[in-house]
């Protein structure tokens, strides 16, 4: 009874009974999650909840890690536990000997500060010095963390019926324990300053001479070891010593220099260092190379940087096709936590697309901030307010791969489990579980209405050609403000897989509109753009001009004239948002920030296929910035061009910071704007421009439409209208207005829908009722109509004989039975009702 105060006991009985018979498990349970499954679910733990150096205590601890998490567990073919032993340090300073002695992550705050363990005065921050987590915690050695391994992986095995690896990390930083090796043996290495003047180390940095033996270095390390072999080298003794199975990169470890900052090696915030571009890809690439020599097989799995792909590429010569492409064993890197830290979700969704558009294998993560060990502070319950927005927002993206198929993260990480007093409360995996379950019932198995084509291939052929530096760095940035400002993007494939999908699947993106940059002139990939627009595609492209074929201005009537930067005002056609208080007239673009400086022209002005929704002008210079062209020939397809304003600028700090809203207007506004003419119609009704855009997303599953979103400010008013009509969202009663549905939001919402409403206005809302009918699995309930034009969406697999319609019936369904039509294929798998009044009930 002594462990009472510490750990639950309620798990007991159901380890006894395990460990007494391992004839049953929940893991024999057949599961299938709608073939939704995911491979391998892992557990972040740091060793805070091992509160008392006992073994019974380690098993306790382990059964209620185990149980905790059961409903999402039996979901996965492998179960992973991530130890937070400390920050990485345990592997450097380790000698081979189980009896030395353990530093481990037993902090709250930051140990490496000039002052002692819980002194300093009252004032100082958490990242100014470090409290001990608990009175006495344990003095562990490296033997004892064995045995937490070596517990771990039998109980659940026991509990959970899977395979159970057990991972290892390391953190460049100074943040987990405290790190005599980092910065007082070795200082050498310390260069990044993400945590203040050189805090974090480089993965390319050199060793000097140490003579004090490690275990891959019994006699010393000799003087100019590269930190890659010297660290590879540890690694392999330190896994295979202790039993573990893999080993996890932090913070961008391995991926650049200043893993959460805008400005890095190459881009300084005025300029691009090109002539340092080489050397540095060179050097990053080395490290993994020697790494590998020394560690050559066990897994690794990484964090990456809290940036993008793109972003990385043009910073800090990161170059992530030559990490993926080196058969280096990786998982690449996830989504990263900065939406729970200040609610950029367009920084974390531009740059989770960005990594998954090509990948080293099939594989790729999805990371949920639960808790934070160090910090004081537990994302779930505060950060996030127990909201599911970092839930169903990135859970909607997802990859399209070479073959056309919808791939979705095959790994479900949770940082952390414990926090930081070492507490594994219940009602975080209580809460979160349901809204990780629904989000991946919910997750797309098709292209959304808006696919990203991601230039993974040109981007790192450019650099390495040291070319368009600024619109690699440039790309990215505008996409993520895009997306802050309610771009509905969820969707990506490179650029390389739309050719192949192309061939292969020509009808995939049939219902899509892509977003794509301008295309090299030609490339395979333009080639097979132009012949998806001439055959009835929809092309949003964005960037700069600079590149364009002739034939590709030919067909968006354009001509590239003297490029400008600067102050503009702006004229525009564009109904977009509904403001109290109106968007500037004026923006700002700065050529350094958005890939160049604007010089887009209508070539023929006489053109009726052309039109010209905003220009810039500059006195009596102007530019045409965003522009369509569709010809009757095209089938229906449709082309815009926009010349893509940043809207941000470099003020020191981390980030590039969004230019003021009160003074200029949102350049990135334009592609939500546009969006219109290819049948996406969505619009804000709010106060003043600073009030911050909800951030959206609409997936499809199931052959139905899935909404989800964020709103940071819940007074703005939601419209949607899409080519099919109005949403109407499941469980939500909507006003509508001139064809719009409008819609008031929670902070974070997901809802399905499949009916949408063509009627100009009137109260409409859309419930499920039971079924009550053997046959029947679902029903749905539409009120409100007047002269409407309805369209549905089942499943794809209902047929015509398998849908109902009823009009002002109901139960036992024996009357009010109405013919149904097949819809408009353009739209999609659907059936029309045209010109009902009253209440709609359809079933299959």
């Amino acid at each position: 009874m002594k462990y009472r105060k510490h750990v639950s006991l309620a798990p007991l009985l159901l380890c006894v009974m395990l460990m007494m018979s391992n004839s049953i498990s929940v893991g024999q349970i057949n599961t299938n999650l709608k073939g939704k499954r995911f491979d391998n679910i892992t557990l972040e733990v740091s060793l805070k909840p091992f509160k008392v150096k006992d073994a019974k205590y380690y098993q306790l601890v382990a059964v209620e890690m185990f149980t905790q998490w059961h409903a999402l567990l039996r979901h996965a073919d492998t179960v992973s536990v991530l130890l937070w032993v400390a920050d990485g340090s345990e592997i450097l300073d380790y000698k081979g000997n189980l009896n030395q002695a353990l530093e481990w992550a037993k902090y709250i705050g930051n140990p490496n500060t000039m002052h002692a363990i819980g002194t300093g005065p009252k004032e100082l921050s958490l990242h100014e010095r470090a409290y001990l987590y608990q009175d006495a915690p344990p003095d562990f050695l490296y033997g004892d963390l064995k045995e937490i391994i070596d517990t771990l992986k039998r109980v659940g095995k026991q509990l959970t019926g899977k395979p159970i690896r057990i991972g290892a990390t390391f953190d460049p930083g100074p943040e987990f324990a405290k790190s005599p090796f980092k910065y007082e043996k070795h200082p050498e290495i310390v260069e990044g300053s993400a945590m203040g003047h050189k805090s974090f180390v480089y993965s390319y940095a050199t060793l000097k001479a140490d003579k004090e033996n490690y275990a891959g270095y019994p006699k010393g390390i000799p003087a100019n070891t590269p930190f890659g072999t010297f660290f590879g080298r540890q690694s392999q003794h330190f896994l295979s010593d202790l039993g573990f199975d893999y080993i996890w990169f932090s913070n961008g470890f391995g991926f650049g220099m200043e893993p959460w900052s805008s400005t890095g090696v190459i881009f300084t915030g005025s300029d691009f260092n090109t002539d340092k571009l080489a050397d540095i890809k060179a050097k990053i690439l080395d490290f993994w190379t020697l790494f590998r020599r020394e560690c050559p097989s066990i897994r690794i799995e990484t964090r990456g940087t809290n940036l993008s792909t793109g972003i990385d590429l043009a910073k800090d010569g990161v170059d992530l096709q030559a990490i993926y492409r080196g058969g280096f064993n990786i998982l690449p890197p996830p989504n990263s936590p900065w939406a729970a830290l200040d609610g950029d979700f367009g920084l974390e969704l531009a740059g989770y697309m960005s990594r998954m558009a090509e990948l080293p294998s099939n594989q790729y993560i999805f990371r949920f901030y639960t808790h934070d060990p160090w910090w004081l502070n537990s994302p779930w319950l505060d950060r996030y307010g127990r909201e599911p927005h970092d839930i169903y927002l990135p859970m909607s993206v997802a990859r399209i791969d070479e073959n056309g198929n919808v791939a979705l993260p095959t790994h479900l990480n949770f940082l952390t489990i414990d926090d930081s007093f070492g507490n594994m409360p219940t009602q975080v995996p209580d809460e979160v579980t349901p809204h990780i379950l629904k989000a991946r019932y919910d997750a797309p198995d098709a292209p959304g209405p808006l696919v990203w084509v991601y230039p993974f291939a040109e981007y790192h052929r450019w650099a390495n050609q040291k070319i368009n530096l600024e619109e690699i760095y440039y790309g990215d940035w505008f996409v993520r403000q895009a997306i802050n400002n309610g771009l509905p993007l969820n969707s990506v494939i490179s650029t390389e897989s739309f050719v192949s999908v192309r061939h292969a699947k020509p009808s995939l993106f049939n219902a899509s509109t892509l977003l794509s940059i301008v295309p090299d002139p030609n490339s395979a990939y333009e080639n097979a753009l132009i012949d998806y627009l001439q055959t009835g595609g929809k092309v949003v492209l964005y960037g700069p001009l600079e590149r364009a074929s002739e034939q590709l201005l030919g067909l968006l009537n354009l001509q590239k004239v003297e490029p400008l930067e600067g102050e503009f005002e702006i004229k525009s056609t564009f109904k977009g948002d509904q403001l109290q208080e109106t968007y500037p007239k004026k923006i700002r673009h700065q050529a350094l920030l958005s890939g160049g400086g604007i010089r887009s022209k209508i070539r023929d002005t006489q053109d009726s296929n052309s039109k010209v929704y905003v220009s810039f002008s500059q006195g009596h210079r102007c530019r045409d910035v965003v522009t369509l062209r569709s010809l009757p020939a095209w089938k229906g397809g449709k082309i815009a061009y926009l010349a893509g304003t940043n809207s941000s600028h470099f003020a020191g700090g981390r980030l590039l910071n969004p230019d003021d809203p009160n003074t200029y207007f949102v350049g990135p506004l334009y592609l939500r704007y546009v969006l219109d003419a290819f049948g996406i119609d969505i619009r804000f009704q709010k106060s003043s421009p600073t009030i911050k855009n909800p951030v959206l997303s609409i997936a499809r599953s199931n052959n139905a439409y899935q909404f989800s979103g964020y709103a940071p400010n819940t007074s703005v008013i939601h419209k949607f209208k899409l080519a099919q009509g109005a949403p109407l969202l499941l469980g939500y009663d909507t006003q509508l207005h001139e064809g719009y549905s409008q819609y008031l939001f929670p902070p974070s919402w997901h809802r399905e829908c499949r009916l949408f409403v063509t009627q100009a206005d009137g109260l409409v809302s859309c419930k499920e009722i039971h079924s009550g009918e053997l046959g029947i699995s679902r029903r749905l309930k539409v009120s409100g109509l007047k002269n409407a034009t309805v369209r549905v969406y089942p499943p794809e697999a209902i047929g015509k004989q398998e849908i109902n319609f009823y009009l002002n019936s109901d139960y036992p369904w024996k009357k009010g039975k109405i013919p149904v039509k097949k819809g408009d294929e353009t739209l999609g798998h659907h059936y029309v009702i045209e010109d009902v009044t009253g209440d709609l009930v359809v079933s299959w």
